[in-house]
């Protein structure tokens, strides 16, 4: 095949780490959507609504180290996508933005175009605030540098990018993009740096190390382990860098969180007389609005590609180079072991009618990690943002910082789909009306959800909402039905141990369904909602309102996903799901 300018970006982001597309197609967007579909370059998988599109691609940077990649239309499609972008921004996840475009020759025609805001230019500039780099490919030409430009920005400072690709010019001839290029470090401040940072732990009488997003979003939690390994220091993570290191062998105190967290991680860290920060975002959240305060001047900070203490700044020296630097010249620093220990998680979760609350939830998973094995989780905001700091250390994707409501489901479909692996979601009732409808999109792809809907009538009242702005109890189980997967109600933690130990069962399979070979794949899912009718509330729409009482415990949904297809007949899967839903396409 000749090389496109289309065929050029595809490649340039499979050199780059990037092994899959997310996408809505849209009239500025659809040559290069037939481009992608028949060069087979990257797998796209189309989704429904473009917020939807953004939280997924995000979400598989997260979770792979790597870059995500949203392919959306110009103006009404890019423009819907600006809050998923805005949270990937603030909480440095390496998101690429690929629009459509109007073609090179439609701007001189006169006329405003559709999806036009107010001037052609008008998405650019609003993309310049919510990215690290960006370019307009508007000449064959250039195009090469300017994507490798804008690409390696992403991979370089782990920031959203924005690529604009006019519609007229997908096919014309272009060169190859050059090779991935990393801004070049210096060894010898790396090492300067490290031997100073050494120097003031072996002074110290306690230092400690927390852990950000920056280890997971450069792949070095490897690293990292083993320089804590090295030092004999176990590590604590920040709130936003909730399951880190989960899979090495290494003391974990867990998450810090202020007062609002563990006791253990806030011993470890708000005792430290020197604090080594690596790769953490300095920001509310994960300093736990405490009174507590850390005093950050004493601490040391690796971030952004700098390294920041007492007076001192050691700029251009990468999160990578330090621990590698450290790692070399580190010896143990037996005298500073913390007298601390990993916090108890709790377990055993009774088998009896009491009503359930939130902290069965976490109880319930992990007893199922316990008898299945761990398995990567999604979740939204709030509530169930909480409730997963009192489950063991997993892979963990959440909007810790920015918070924004809708992560849960595309996070969760886009880690079945990077990973193969089987991921638990918890979302709220307000996300999943925002982001449940992406299930629909499941049985393209072979993933065959199975709502198991976990209820508990005496948590409380939902909130203030708004007259027919909400689905009731009846209404979303069959929404799910619909959309390819089983619901039904569950209030006790003996309806929940049951759903958890369907929810583990069964290999992760990556092959799509086929109705010939009658696969049955379930994707388990136990799903734990605020209920919307409270002690005999009835729906909203007919009611106008619910209480506005507070809420006191709400509850979450908790789904475990399985992505891929067993055969008709494994004892180990059973037939949740009918047939006739499990057809491809």
């Amino acid at each position: 095949m000749t090389q496109t300018l289309a065929t050029a970006l595809l490649h340039a982001l499979k050199d780059r780490g990037a092994d899959r597309l997310f996408g809505i197609p849209g009239d500025f967007v659809l040559p290069l959507f037939r481009v992608i579909e028949e060069s087979a370059i990257l797998p796209l998988h189309t989704l429904s609504h473009e917020p939807g599109v953004g939280y997924a691609a995000d979400a598989a940077g997260r979770i792979t180290s790597t870059l995500g990649v949203a392919v959306v239309t110009y103006g009404a499609g890019a423009l819907n996508m600006v809050n998923a972008v805005a949270q990937a921004y603030a909480e440095k996840s390496p998101l690429v933005v690929i629009s459509g475009a109007p073609g090179a020759q439609e701007g001189k025609l006169g006329l405003s175009l559709h999806h036009q805001v107010k001037t052609l230019n008008s998405q650019f500039e609003i993309y310049r605030e919510l990215t690290c780099a960006q370019a307009a490919l508007n000449d064959p030409a250039t195009a090469p540098a300017e994507i490798a430009r804008v690409l390696d920005a992403a991979r370089l400072y782990s920031r959203p990018v924005y690529l604009e690709v006019p519609r007229d010019l997908v096919n014309a001839p272009c060169a190859a993009v050059p090779a991935f290029d990393p801004a070049p470090t210096d060894p010898e401040a790396a090492r300067a740096c490290a031997k100073e940072i050494l120097g003031r732990m072996r002074k110290a009488s306690a230092p400690a190390i927390l852990v950000g997003v920056e280890a997971r979003r450069y792949g070095i939690e490897d690293k990292i382990a083993g320089l804590c390994r090295k030092l004999g220091l176990p590590a604590a993570t920040s709130f936003m860098g909730r399951g880190l290191l989960a899979r090495q062998d290494l003391p974990l105190m867990g998450a810090y969180l202020g007062s609002a967290g563990s006791e253990t991680a806030a011993r470890y860290v708000e005792g430290a007389d020197c604090l080594l920060m690596l790769g953490v975002i300095v920001s509310d959240t994960n300093f736990g609005v405490s009174g507590r305060n850390i005093d950050l001047r004493g601490a040391i900070q690796a971030l952004d590609r700098s390294v920041t203490f007492s007076h001192h700044t050691y700029p251009q020296v990468t999160l990578e180079a330090l621990v590698d630097a450290m790692t070399e010249l580190a010896e143990p620093l037996d005298h500073a072991r913390p007298n601390a220990h990993a916090p108890d998680y709790a377990r055993g979760l009774p088998d009896d009618d009491t009503p359930l609350a939130p902290a069965h939830v976490a109880q319930a998973v992990n007893d199922l990690f316990d008898a299945h094995g761990r398995m990567p989780i999604a979740t939204d905001i709030g509530d169930c943002l909480f409730t997963g700091l009192e489950i063991v250390d997993t892979e963990f994707v959440a909007p810790g910082y920015y918070a924004s409501m809708g992560l849960g489901v595309p996070a969760g479909m886009a880690i079945a789909a990077c990973t193969g692996r089987r991921p638990i979601v918890l979302v709220g009732d307000g996300a999943f009306q925002m982001t449940g409808w992406e299930l629909g999109n499941c049985r393209k792809y072979g993933w065959a959800p199975d709502r198991d809907r976990v209820q508990q009538p005496e948590l409380g009242n939902a909130a203030r909402l708004s007259a027919g702005a909400v689905l009731s109890r009846p209404r979303r189980l069959a929404l799910c039905r619909d959309r390819g997967a089983s619901g039904r109600p569950r209030r006790a933690r003996t309806d929940l141990r049951g759903a958890g130990s369907r929810a583990g069962r069964g290999p992760c399979r990556r092959q799509p369904l086929s109705a010939d070979r009658g696969d049955a794949a379930p994707w388990p899912d136990l799903r734990l909602a605020r209920p919307l009718r409270r002690r005999g509330a009835r729906d909203v729409g007919a009611q106008g309102r619910m209480s506005a009482a507070p809420i006191r415990a709400p509850c979450f949904h908790l789904a475990g996903n399985t992505h891929g297809a067993a055969p008709a007949g494994n004892a180990q899967f059973p037939p949740v799901v009918s047939r006739q839903r499990l057809t491809s396409g």
